[in-house]
């Protein structure tokens, strides 16, 4: 079978029609199979949802718990059977949860990707790379100017600072799901066991995470309510990049602004968004990591979304492999 007669893109998102299923629709369909529960992937109003259990606690906690009619877990390794299409779940190393989905008929593999990245993470289950026919990645950071840095390495540069200025806070933005925790994780991993000062919209996901056997250590409200400016000097606060434009940053003493993103990469970037100190963190591949994945995975063909396209394509091409851009629209680079 051809793989465009197994796969292929609608307006709602990737289709199967022998399956009669769509993977991370972006509108409400009937049978969603969803990779991980950033926004752009995870949405409410389907009719029926499969996804990991981790991701469809996720999704309770962001939607409510009517998000979907009805669910269903998939465990990973574990082969389930719609309408004949054999689907798959594999780990993607994004964030907790995370999947890539392969689906298998008439001896045709793809494997839609999702998000995902290489480097170790301690708050997920680590990329499994998955021989198929078709690969389907993301290109995020597709273009060869994108090498993430050991994020240890970043987080060693944050620890400096934060010795350098004992009188000053240090705010860190840093998406909800995910992100924040990896930062959190790695601080603990790196030694340093004072609290940690959250903003509001990260405790929901920061307690799941606990309850799945991350330890995260002493979090605290990053409020001042209770205390004065001077209570958090020295401290290290962690917030979404949204609030440190409202007067929430304002509360904190002549903060250092920082940001972990694999954006940071882009000084002029990190300056136009008033960053003092880039921290350059992603989970999301950068560009060795996306074209060593396409290799691992032997595919002869690959389809790239959500990203920097062409310059990925391009590689495949050089490197003899067949490509295309699906030009799949609602997706962004949340959690990058």
């Amino acid at each position: 079978m051809r793989a465009r007669d197994l796969l292929r893109p609608r307006p709602e998102g990737l289709y199967c029609p022998p399956g009669d299923f769509f993977i991370d629709p972006v509108r409400p369909v009937e049978r969603a199979l969803v990779t991980h529960g950033h926004s752009d992937h995870a949405r409410s109003g389907h009719r029926h949802v499969m996804a990991t259990q981790q991701t469809l606690d996720i999704m309770a906690i962001r939607y409510g718990d009517d998000f979907a009619g009805s669910t269903q877990p998939a465990s990973f390794g574990e082969t389930v059977d719609l309408n004949g299409v054999k689907v798959t779940f594999h780990p993607a190393g994004h964030v907790l949860g995370s999947a890539q989905i392969c689906v298998e008929h008439n001896a045709t593999r793809i494997v839609a990707s999702g998000d995902y990245k290489r480097q170790p993470d301690p708050t997920c289950v680590p990329f499994e790379p998955v021989k198929c026919d078709v690969f389907i990645t993301e290109a995020t950071f597709g273009l060869p100017v994108f090498r993430h840095p050991p994020d240890r390495e970043e987080m060693g540069r944050l620890l400096k600072s934060v010795a350098q200025f004992p009188e000053r806070s240090h705010l860190i933005g840093a998406y909800a799901l995910g992100k924040a925790q990896r930062v959190i994780r790695l601080l603990r991993d790196l030694g340093y066991q004072e609290p940690i000062y959250i903003h509001g919209a990260l405790a929901r996901l920061s307690e799941y995470y606990e309850s799945q056997g991350i330890a995260l250590g002493r979090l605290e409200p990053a409020t001042v309510e209770s205390g004065t400016k001077k209570d958090f000097a020295g401290a290290v606060v962690i917030g979404t990049p949204s609030a440190f434009v409202d007067r929430w940053a304002r509360r904190f003493p002549d903060p250092v602004s920082c940001y972990a993103s694999g954006w940071m990469r882009i000084r002029q970037r990190a300056k136009q968004i008033g960053v003092e100190l880039p921290l350059i963190i992603s989970d999301h591949s950068d560009w060795d990591e996306l074209t060593d994945t396409i290799m691992e995975t032997g595919a002869g063909e690959v389809w790239v979304t959500h990203g920097r396209e062409e310059a990925l394509v391009r590689w495949c091409e050089l490197n003899g492999i067949s490509a295309r851009p699906l030009h799949l629209v609602g997706y962004e680079d949340e959690g990058d």
